[in-house]
């Protein structure tokens, strides 16, 4: 038992946890100010494209992450998304138009196709499987902190200094992120060198069958999540809140002591029975967000999400391990992971249409996207058989 113990939270499983939380910081922390920087630029009506296009690189580049976290390492992977972040936040102060702004977004979604898919895969091949719940859940945690830490930070400085403060900043996080692994100890364990050969993708490359089930409850249960990105700096704006990080504060913190514990949940009563909690959570959620009126109405209702999205995540990501195979687990975290930007991207798009900067459409926005959540549960309750789960 203390052998195992060590092998899952040891040196290497720290690096990784604290890498994660720079890494998440870092693009977190300029989210809930981009859409007024957006509409300072003149592009207010391209409010959904800033999820969006993030999301649409993120999902392009899975295949790619993926098989290159199988065949090159997953330690390169990792390394790649974060020079990303580190490049992109010195390139937002120099945008002066809509268009590049756009195109900057487009090329910064690269950073979450790559990074995180080498992070699941790393902790995937040193977690014995009668912990994977709990290890993915801590994993979590620290991705948590940074989506908490980031935007309540990038808020602030964004209110006391500047925007340009905020993104070098940002670029700062992500450098020391890369920092943190860039020696850590590959697991793959005959790693070839890269090539550009290595960048052909055939179709049976682009997903992982195995894990389609998984896959899709992702993809339902993050629609909501590309909504609250795109709408709620607005709605927090609508409320009074000056804060515009605030409700992502609120809600990552209260994901922070739920991912521990459905970790372990998942480990002992099935990854699909927490599932359908989460996603009937997840639903609740979303309708009570629509039927905020006040500042500190937005703020419990986020504790909410944060503890529906906090059981959710972790629990995905160790069933989509379960179901895959040894040798493409890079490519079953990358197809899982495009169902997640696919789901933010289109949550992104489709509340970006519904809202149309009116703000007497804010609860058919949140309403509407909660709707995908309750088929995320009705498909877990009415077709996915208990069995399937392992």
């Amino acid at each position: 038992m203390a052998e195992q113990t060590k092998r899952v939270y040891g040196v290497q499983f720290g690096l990784l946890c604290l890498s994660a939380f720079l890494f998440f910081s870092s693009f977190n922390m300029i989210i809930p100010e981009l859409p007024d920087y957006l509409a300072g630029l003149g592009g207010e009506e391209y409010k959904g494209l800033i999820i969006a296009l993030f999301a649409l690189t993120a999902g392009l580049s899975r295949p790619f992450s993926g098989k290159l976290a199988d065949q090159i390492g997953r330690v390169p992977v990792m390394v790649v998304g974060g020079l990303v972040c580190v490049l992109a936040g010195l390139l937002y102060p120099l945008v002066a138009s809509v268009g590049a702004f756009l195109l900057l977004r487009f090329v910064h979604g690269f950073s979450t196709g790559f990074t995180p898919t080498g992070n699941s895969a790393y902790v995937a091949d040193l977690v014995p499987v009668e912990r994977r719940g709990e290890a993915m859940g801590l994993l979590g945690l620290s991705g948590s902190l940074g989506m908490a830490a980031g935007p309540a930070l990038g808020g602030l400085l964004a209110s006391e200094y500047t925007a340009n403060v905020m993104f070098y900043t940002s670029s700062a996080a992500a450098f020391l992120s890369v920092a943190v692994i860039w020696h850590m100890q590959e697991t793959v364990s005959h790693p070839k060198k890269f090539s550009l050969g290595l960048l052909r993708i055939n179709r049976r490359e682009v997903l992982e069958p195995r894990v389609l089930a998984p896959s899709l409850v992702m993809l339902l249960t993050s629609f909501g999540f590309g909504t609250i990105l795109t709408i709620i700096p607005d709605f927090s704006t609508h409320l009074g809140i000056q804060n515009k990080g605030l409700f992502f504060t609120s809600f990552t913190l209260s994901s922070l002591a739920i991912r521990f514990l459905a970790g372990r949940a998942s480990d002992k009563y099935g990854r699909v029975a927490v599932l359908r909690v989460s996603s009937a959570l997840l639903t609740l959620a979303m309708l009570v967000i629509g039927l905020v009126t006040t500042d500190t109405g937005l703020l419990l209702a986020g504790v909410l999400f944060g503890v529906a999205t906090g059981m959710n995540s972790p629990t995905i990501y160790a069933w989509t391990i379960d179901l895959s195979h040894l040798e493409h687990r890079g490519r079953a975290m990358a197809t899982m992971y495009i169902a997640l930007e696919a789901g933010i991207g289109l949550g992104a798009l489709g509340s970006g249409w519904l809202y149309a900067n009116q703000s007497s459409n804010f609860t058919l926005v949140f309403w509407a996207s909660g709707v995908f959540s309750l088929l995320a549960f009705l498909y877990l309750v009415l077709v996915v058989k208990r069995e399937k789960e392992v």
